[in-house]
């Protein structure tokens, strides 16, 4: 695969900012097979955002001769307060989180944060080194990363997770770190920090925060307003009706999406159209809209734009767009969803 190849695959949607692009082409330029990953809380049951959205561009990746991990944050996890602070359930959904990353990203390497730390005598050395070039002013600025601020009532221990994130990075070795947008800020922190040190300082990825299906709102985190809504509205675990999770059948898929926010003729923020652009599209190269002849009959879409463009016209009604977004999201999920059905001892639906 030639250079302008590898670099499309990188800077592909759902990819929205790259830190910086020089630094990507000199990376892409010197190292045949870059080492990239990605870090994930070990919270809850996987959905569109955090499994498809995310594998979709760990794919990119593995196409453009990356060697891609992900790296279960098991401790982070513990740190933030999730799965009650309960290892055992840790452990048990770290094994589920494994599976289906290896499913999706046939290739991609699975790394535990305990292991990580108990085969790196150095980890804790380095973490001091890195703690001693950070303020805690600096730290405070660090917790949205955690979806948290300094008004929230936090123990030590979460303050300890800005470095701890960021030796991680430091500790794998890595050129490209890769994250939703929401993750910025502890990358800003590496680069800011690494030169100090005469640390290697990677390339970061940043991609799309696949928006929730609830009427967006503001939380209330951060003084940036875009940043804020962004963090706010993406999809999440702790919201069921706003998110679509990849163990959801047919039925849930077409009620959720049936009661999600669409205002008709309004594309900003419009969650409907955020899986059209960012998961129907990418993974389909094409959309059909289904629909009555007497609305005008099927249609088929080439392009997110052209499909963006009729909906703001208002040539396509919302209850249409939802209807047809829903058999190509449950197109996307029926293959993982078989592959995970009854592998576990545990229901992930419930029991998480």
């Amino acid at each position: 695969m030639d250079f302008e190849q590898r670099l499309t695959l990188v800077n592909k949607s759902p990819t929205e900012e790259i830190i910086t692009s020089s630094d990507l082409i000199r990376l892409l330029e010197t190292t045949p097979h870059p080492k990239h990953y990605i870090g994930l809380e070990i919270s809850g049951q996987l959905h569109l955002g955090s499994l498809i959205i995310t594998g979709l561009k760990i794919n990119d990746l593995i196409k453009a001769q990356f060697n891609t991990t992900v790296f279960l944050a098991d401790w982070h996890t513990f740190i933030n307060n999730k799965m009650d602070k309960n290892w055992q359930k840790i452990k048990e959904l770290s094994l589920y989180y494994k599976d289906a990353f290896s499913f999706f990203c046939p290739g991609v390497n699975i790394v535990l944060g305990t292991e990580l730390y108990e085969e790196n005598d150095d980890y804790w050395k380095n973490f001091m080194l890195f703690c001693k070039h950070l303020t805690l002013s600096r730290t405070m600025r660090s917790l949205t990363i955690m979806g948290r601020n300094e008004k929230d009532s936090l123990d030590f221990s979460q303050f300890l997770y800005p470095a701890m994130q960021a030796n991680d990075i430091h500790t794998l070795d890595l050129d490209l770190v890769h994250s939703g947008m929401d993750q910025r800020k502890i990358h800003m922190l590496v680069r800011e920090i690494f030169p100090k040190l005469g640390w290697k300082v990677p390339v970061c990825l940043h991609h799309h925060l696949l928006l929730g299906l609830l009427e967006p709102t503001r939380l209330g985190l951060t003084e940036d307003v875009t940043e804020d809504y962004s963090i706010s509205s993406k999809m999440s675990k702790s919201k069921p009706m706003g998110g679509i999770f990849i163990h959801d059948d047919e039925n849930t898929i077409k009620k959720k999406i049936t009661k999600a926010y669409c205002p008709e003729g309004i594309s900003t923020n419009n969650p409907v159209l955020d899986l059209a652009k960012y998961l129907v599209f990418p993974y389909f190269n094409e959309f059909m809209l289904e629909r009555p002849s007497k609305y005008g009959g099927n249609v088929i879409f080439t392009s997110f734009s052209d499909l963006e463009k009729e909906y703001v016209s208002k040539k396509i009604h919302p209850q249409d767009l939802k209807t047809s977004i829903s058999i190509h999201i449950n197109k996307i999920l029926e293959p993982v969803r078989d592959h995970l059905k009854n592998k576990f001892p545990f229901d992930i639906s419930h029991d998480f």
